[in-house]
């Protein structure tokens, strides 16, 4: 009488084919590691070492390019615009919570009267702290014809898109590693299929055979 059916058992550890691509599997003596195997595992490795490599010249690149133009920008306003002094016309409008942390970082838009760079007196909409009376001075930034313009641009500003530029510059060289070595494994894995229908082409007939 038979004796009663021994459990199941996990296969052996070496059955297991790893699937991360720098495994030493891909390296090491196998009689199931392909060639292909082998360069998948090279260009896994390659990439691992040369996209942080680009990447971060990349960034760099990107962030000094960024910071230089900002920076001639920021001369050529500062050389074009000229900060005037300005007459409220009106009172400003007072903030529901006066001397409250949101009142210190209100703003609201008011018209102003100012004199222009040539000399004529003009009239337009700046934005205030709140509570100012009609007749108070403010100031206001303005360009060689005399319109209202934006102060320029400060250091803190032209540092924040600089590392702005150079974050997307890292991120963007490191997804295309990422395609690159996706469309790889796509490649060498219709190459081992193909392979494998070659192989079972020359096998499968004689396991196919009847006695």
């Amino acid at each position: 009488m038979p004796g009663p059916v021994p459990p199941d058992q996990p296969p052996p550890a070496s059955w297991h084919r790893p699937e991360h691509p720098l495994s030493l599997w891909r390296w090491r003596g196998n009689p199931l590691c392909r060639r292909t195997d082998r360069i998948q595992g090279w260009i896994a490795l390659g990439l691992l070492v040369l996209v942080p490599c680009l990447a971060a010249a990349t960034a760099t690149t990107a962030r000094d390019t960024v910071r230089d133009h900002y920076r001639a920008v920021a001369e050529h306003q500062a050389r074009s615009r000229y900060f005037t002094p300005a007459v409220l016309v009106h009172d400003a409008p007072r903030h529901p919570e006066p001397g409250s942390p949101e009142a210190r970082h209100t703003r609201y838009p008011v018209t102003v009267r100012y004199t222009d760079p040539l000399g004529h007196e003009r009239t337009a909409r700046t934005e205030v702290e709140p509570g100012l009376r009609g007749g108070s001075t403010t100031g206001l930034w303005v360009d060689a014809a005399g319109s209202p313009a934006r102060p320029p641009m400060p250091a803190a500003e032209i540092r924040s898109r600089a590392l702005g530029w150079a974050l997307l510059a890292f991120a963007a060289v490191t997804v295309a590693g990422i395609a690159v070595y996706d469309g790889c494994c796509r490649i060498l894995l219709r190459r081992n299929s193909a392979e494998w229908d070659e192989a079972w082409a020359r096998t499968g007939p004689r396991w196919s055979r009847f006695p």
